[in-house]
């Protein structure tokens, strides 16, 4: 926490000491943020930090959480030891509470944390700092932060809690750590692979807590409807800007918006705009109410949202200067250094428009001419009398120079005064210098000189320039104050263009990889059961999450799951893989996400909960057994018909006899409680035991013998296998040859009574995939083809032009190759604008396109690629691109790209287009098909 120390604005004496006062505080829960409407580049702090609180109650956990900076708390209750320790992980707090309930545990003692329920939480607060609290946990806690931040009584705080009981519990640590939804060493990580490796920031943070926190069904549909609209979007989509909520808010409730972030806001409303006035973003502007409004805890209905939006829009567009005006130029005197104006002015210029502060910015342009004027006629004179003198080293020097420090033009010279006074040329002027003084009275040096007119001069220009600032900077607070009646609308706006822009990267990213939209089966009422109604998921062509299936290096597994599955397999048969991708999988379904698979089927689950092998914390004094039946206990409470329980190698950190039975035990649980899942296991001794299961299947990961030897085949496969591996994954590993003969031996001299120990001979066959040829796209380079049009015109009028042209030539020849049978199917050519500040849709992704980029310069850049996005990011990274236009067309194949990019390369100059470098026109056979000339009409 920083103090905030202002200065007593009052008349003092010279040198008298300065009275100073404690105005506020600083702290991660409040950042500083005064002044910062005079700064010119974007404002960049960290978001404020919730106040948090812990309780206790029948229901379970309760997490309240307040935002100070917002105004806002949410209350979740009801919430699991592991749940209520994830989001204290993944939430950076200013200041953690403990309600006193939570001394109350499962052992009837109050010495919290000491047995069974509580550990795992007090383990994570153990250490950390915190503070207890009774009472009403919400009230007491929102007392807590007005007391913190000195906030008013009778300031209000809206709860933005969203209340449903068919909410899915929230992500386990355990489950969250093991598929990579948090970082997590060695574990491959799921947040990456659903997003661009470009879609940074805000959208990933929103997938982030939408995994951890997944939906209730009925906005897991409404985003993955999104998600099917935005990978059939063929027109061009907005940048979505993305703003943080609790940024935006302080800034504008502290008046400290500058004109930097007044013109990211209009382009948040803007964007909002651009999607409502599109027939297909509309539809989706639509649907993404819901998700926002689940994000925000606000409820706002379309017509008021585009309504708002245009308001906020048209406003800033009346105040703020959006570039490209002419009557805002930094003052220019040949005889002043240009350095002393841009100083001056280029903090307070091209923020507003000149109208509102015309007779303020009129004051500084007369100031800064009677300062060239004096500067010309005191000093320039000295300066030409110096230059006409020619001597050796050590002769006079003397210019005109701006002194930063002291934000003044003086002379600034030595041995420039006469011998001998003769009324020559710049004497006069020499005789009226006088040593240059700072703000204090006090000498500058030697050699910085001054006139009474020129310091005269300097003051009313620095009058005028801060009264022009002053005006500015009053010009942009009051439109800070303006727009916080619309402060809803805009953190609404700014977070459905977060989620809209995580869901279209994620759909360009799951198009590529080729994954899809899984078919959500709502899970209605245990009469469902009654009329055999049962729950059941299907995922046929699973994959991996972490491999690109696109790529075809990913085994594939058919897996459907009506009840709970007995999983047995080898030492690095994919048992563990198999259980991440299906958790993975069904996490992603339920959010509404595309899945990694061929098809899929997922039920409305309530939970997803994995267990993977467990490690010993000696800092609670607990084994990895303790630390896995803790976990195992909290996955048994809480599963239930509707939940997915998935546990990896159970009961392995204990002796074999006693862990095979409570292996067994809990197989029978969670059979017994009718969930869905697999439970692995190396306990082949299970399969003895008589266990009283109904629904229970046994499942395999299949081996194979080849060249004498037994491997994995990594596929699902009915039955068991109790074939381990275990010697031959030793030896791989390098355990010497020594131990494993001596291992093989003590095996065979054991009283093995079990004769069913033999390979598994079933074969399966592994999954070839289809490789993909396509490329990431080629980098832009010299070599591609340039054209210099002639057409003279505005570029609207020159793009129909271009479109005509391109749509006509690359027509015609598809014509010709479906004559001739060299595709399959006649395509029909539609040109797509992609205008400035807009991006291909995801529709795009994994086609082939050639496109015509339209330069600044007034010339065409033809190509091709397999990858449009990336290709378009390409060329706008170049100096001057930023906001180039596009024209792309779909094609079918790389092959046929290539001709067409050809194509038009010879034939565009024969309808009045220039070909400047004509390199890309080589393969002449392509390009030498007649299109008849009168086919284009040309503007001359």
């Amino acid at each position: 926490m920083q103090c905030i120390v202002e200065e007593v604005q009052s008349p003092t004496q010279a040198r008298s000491r300065k009275n100073r006062f404690i105005s506020g505080h600083a702290h991660p829960g409040s950042p500083y943020v005064f002044g910062l409407a005079g700064v010119d580049h974007d404002v960049e702090f960290p978001d404020p930090m919730p106040v948090v609180g812990i309780s206790h109650s029948a229901k379970g956990y309760c997490m309240v959480s307040v935002l100070e900076t917002m105004k806002t708390f949410s209350s979740e209750d009801g919430l699991t030891e592991e749940a209520i320790v994830t989001k204290l992980r993944t939430c950076r707090y200013h200041h953690l509470y403990l309600h006193t309930s939570l001394r109350q545990n499962s052992s009837g003692t109050c010495r919290w944390g000491e047995f069974g329920e509580g550990g795992l939480l007090w383990g994570e607060c153990n250490g950390k700092p915190f503070d207890w609290f009774n009472g009403d946990p919400v009230e007491e806690l929102l007392c807590k932060v007005r007391e913190i931040y000195g906030v008013d009584q009778e300031t209000t705080f809206r709860n933005v809690t969203i209340y449903s009981e068919r909410r899915p519990q929230p992500l386990y640590l355990g489950t969250a750590t093991q598929i990579g939804v948090l970082p997590t060493e060695g574990i491959p990580s799921l947040l990456k692979v659903l997003l661009p490796a470009n879609c940074v920031g805000l959208p990933i943070l929103y997938i982030r807590d939408l995994l951890l926190n997944p939906p209730t069904y009925e906005t897991a549909s409404a985003i993955q409807e999104t998600c099917r609209l935005m990978s059939n979007v063929t027109s061009s989509i907005p940048e979505f800007t993305c703003m943080s909520a609790p940024k935006l808010v302080k800034l504008l409730e502290s008046k400290e918006v500058n004109h930097v972030e007044f013109c990211r806001i209009k382009n948040v409303v803007d964007e909002i705009l651009q999607m409502s006035r599109s027939t297909e973003l509309a539809t989706i502007l639509h649907i993404l109410l819901e998700p926002t409004w689940v994000a925000t805890g606000l409820k706002v209905e379309y017509d008021r949202l585009v309504n708002e939006c245009s308001l906020v829009s048209k406003r800033i567009g009346e105040i703020i200067s959006l570039g490209g005006e002419s009557d805002q130029e930094i003052s220019s005197f040949e005889c002043i250094p240009r350095e002393f104006f841009e100083d001056m002015e280029s903090s307070w210029k091209g923020r507003v428009k000149r109208i509102h502060a015309e007779e303020a910015f009129a004051e500084v342009e007369r100031a800064a001419k009677a300062l060239s004027v004096a500067v010309m006629e005191d000093l320039f004179p000295i300066v030409s009398r110096v230059k006409s003198v020619v001597s050796s080293l050590g002769g006079p020097k003397g210019e005109i120079c701006y002194a930063r420090e002291h934000e003044a033009v003086w002379f600034k010279g030595k041995r420039f005064m006469p011998a001998v006074w003769a009324n020559t040329p710049g004497e006069e002027q020499i005789k009226q210098l006088r040593p240059a003084m700072d703000s204090k009275g006090r000498k500058v040096g030697e050699e910085w000189f001054t006139t009474i007119k020129i310091e005269g001069a300097l003051n009313r220009y620095h009058e005028a320039s801060d009264k022009a600032k002053n005006k500015v900077l009053e010009l942009l607070r009051g439109l800070s104050g303006e727009l916080q009646t619309n402060a809803n609308i805009l953190v609404f706006s700014s977070m459905l263009l977060v989620i809209a822009k995580a869901l279209f990267g994620h759909v360009s990213e799951g198009r590529r990889r080729e994954w899809v939209f899984p078919k959500l089966k709502e899970f209605h009422s245990p009469e469902d059961k009654i009329a055999g109604n049962t729950i059941k998921m299907e995922l046929s062509g699973l994959s991996p999450y972490w491999f690109d299936a696109a790529q075809g290096n990913a085994i594939q597994n058919t897996v459907k799951m009506h009840s709970l599955f007995l999983l047995t397999g080898p030492n690095g048969g994919g048992k563990s893989s198999l259980l991440r991708s299906i958790c993975a999988a069904a996490l992603l379904g339920i959010c509404g996400l595309m899945v990694p698979a061929e098809s899929a089927v997922i039920p409305d689950l309530d939970s997803v909960m994995l267990h993977m092998k467990a490690y010993d914390s000696p800092a609670d004094g607990k084994s990895s057994f303790q630390i896995e039946m803790s976990e195992m206990r909290s996955i048994i409470t809480r599963a239930t018909p509707r939940s997915l329980v998935l546990v990896d190698e159970i009961c392995r950190g204990t002796e074999t006899a006693k862990g095979t039975c409570i292996a067994g035990s809990i197989v029978e649980m969670l059979d017994c409680t009718g969930c869905l899942g697999i439970v692995s296991t190396h306990l082949h001794g299970i399969f003895d035991l008589p266990l009283a299961t109904k629904n229970t299947v046994h499942k395999a990961m299949g081996t194979e013998v080849a060249d004498g030897r037994i491997r994995p085949t990594w596929k699902l496969i009915d039955g068991v296998c109790r074939e381990s591996l275990a010697f031959e994954t030793a030896q791989k590993e390098g355990i010497p040859e020594k131990i494993i003969q001596r291992a093989e031996e003590l095996y065979l001299s054991m009283n093995v009574t079990d004769s069913r120990i033999a390979p598994n001979s079933t074969k399966a066959e592994h999954f070839n995939a289809k490789s993909n040829a396509r490329g990431l796209g080629e980098i832009c380079d010299s070599s591609r083809t340039s054209l210099d049009f002639l057409p003279s015109g505005n570029l609207e009028l020159s793009q129909k032009e271009v479109e005509s042209a391109v749509t006509i030539i690359c027509q015609k020849k598809l014509i010709e190759l479906y004559k001739k049978k060299s595709i399959s199917e006649l395509a029909e050519v539609m040109c797509v604008a992609v205008g400035a500040r807009e991006q291909p849709p995801p529709s795009s992704v994994g086609t082939s396109c050639i496109y015509v980029l339209f330069r600044p310069d007034k010339k065409l850049y033809v190509g091709q690629t397999d990858d449009l996005v990336g290709r378009v990011r390409a060329h706008r990274s170049k100096e001057g691109m930023q906001n180039a236009v596009f024209l792309y067309v779909i094609v079918p194949g790389k092959s046929i790209a290539s001709q067409l990019e050809t194509l038009l390369v010879n034939q565009l100059p024969l309808r009045g287009f220039r070909l400047v470098n004509k390199a890309d026109g080589k393969h002449r056979n392509f390009g030498t098909s007649r299109l008849p000339i009168e086919a284009i009409t040309l503007h001359q």
